[in-house]
């Protein structure tokens, strides 16, 4: 039997929704609204067509970085496996889509969007695997000191960032909570 694959554009509609098999194998889901855009001769204006609904569904790694990624409402576009299931209850006939993803992305012909590259595992994985003696990090003593706060108290961290460098070479604080942009 051959697969479906397919490629969609459009929004999420539902905030990530994750979860793990009973096997232990990290799962998220979304809804994905994908419209159609026509433009109307006659009143020279665009105007939206009808709307195609598909659940996406991630696996392992994918399920770990969509909850850190996706928002609702933000434009993405989905490459995955398409299964269209159907069932019947109380007399009437059901079917929903459901896309199997493979990779999911903005798009970003809406915005722009920052690439941070994961480990082998995600780093807020879903399933947390016991760390094995081989990984364990070698404490530096020096490592252990408090870091010096110039100004504010200790305790307030403010908003978590991270300081990359640009596609012009200058430096730029990413906030790790939102994905934007700020000078330093």
């Amino acid at each position: 039997m051959s697969e479906t694959i397919i490629t969609i554009r459009g929004f999420v509609a539902t905030e990530i929704t994750s979860s793990t098999t009973p096997g232990g194998v990290a799962t998220a889901s979304f809804r994905l609204g994908s419209t159609a855009r026509r433009f109307d001769q006659a009143s020279k204006t665009w105007g939206d067509g009808h709307t195609n609904w598909f659940t996406v569904q991630g696996y392992r790694n994918l399920a770990g970085t969509l909850g850190c990624s996706i928002r609702k409402g933000q434009p993405v576009i989905v490459v995955g496996k398409l299964k269209i299931r159907t069932w019947e209850k109380d007399g009437r006939v059901y079917h929903s889509t459901i896309i199997d993803a493979d990779a999911v992305g903005h798009d970003l012909s809406f915005g722009s969007a920052n690439f941070i590259r994961t480990a082998s595992r995600p780093a807020l994985s879903l399933v947390e695997q016991p760390p094995s003696p081989e990984d364990a990090p070698v404490q530096d003593p020096a490592l252990d000191e408090p870091e010096d706060h110039e100004d504010g108290h200790p305790d307030d961290h403010g908003p978590a960032a991270l300081v990359i460098e640009d596609n012009d070479g200058e430096l730029a604080s990413l906030d790790l909570d939102t994905g934007e942009l700020a000078e330093v």
